[in-house]
């Protein structure tokens, strides 16, 4: 008999995916209202289906997501939400294939389909998902023509790891401006860190990986 964890603060979706899983035939169906509760019932159930909504649920970000999924490596998941940003997507998508992705506002169909394909250990993936991640993709690949010139030059001074202080001084500009400058370049990037600024040079042959090595 299989185990299920239902997920999802919603009470008429919960209400709703508990019977369609138990249509087919009698399965257990735990539910749970936080995370500390859903890992307590994945440590009983350590190879249960857990069907989750995760923009509902006590999650601070996807990587403690990803963290409790390979905890409980013999689990399968379904991300059943509203709205997931095409940098969550892929972040799960590429990181594990436990989890399978449908969209609450989706047909039913799809739903149908993920759960039988989890019943036979396969992902499944929606239509709706794969065009978010190619959207995404090819605006990518078109965000170095969104940046000024100036931006451009601070990017890659910024993957050099120079300061804001020094990037400032160097272009005989405000410390102010180069900061004013520093965030337009991350909002459009869709970047938080240097970190992920040096990567993208480096995608996009701002700075060469050479350059980094002794």
């Amino acid at each position: 008999m299989a185990k299920y964890i239902l997920a999802d603060n919603q009470e008429l979706t919960r209400y709703a995916l508990e019977c369609l899983i138990r249509q087919d035939s009698s399965h257990d169906v735990y539910r749970v209202s936080d995370k500390a509760g859903l890992v307590e019932q994945l440590k009983k159930h350590e190879s249960a289906m857990v069907l989750l909504d995760y923009t509902l649920f006590d999650f601070t970000d996807e990587e403690q997501l990803l963290i409790i999924v390979e905890r409980f490596n013999l689990s399968e998941w379904i991300l059943i939400s509203d709205e997931l940003s095409p940098q969550f997507l892929r972040k799960v998508v590429y990181a594990t294939h436990q989890i399978s992705i449908v969209f609450k506002d989706g047909p039913l169909h799809e739903f149908r389909e993920a759960l039988e394909a989890v019943r036979h250990h396969q992902r499944f993936i929606s239509q709706r998902t794969l065009e978010i991640l190619i959207n995404h993709q090819q605006e990518e690949e078109e965000r170095p023509h969104i940046l000024t010139e100036t931006e451009t030059e601070i990017v890659r001074a910024i993957a050099q790891g120079k300061s804001t202080k020094e990037i400032a001084a160097a272009r005989f500009s405000s410390i102010h401006t180069i900061t004013t400058h520093r965030k337009n370049i991350f909002r459009k990037l869709g970047v938080n860190t240097a970190h992920e600024v040096f990567k993208y040079a480096l995608r996009a042959g701002l700075v060469d990986s050479s350059d980094f090595y002794i």
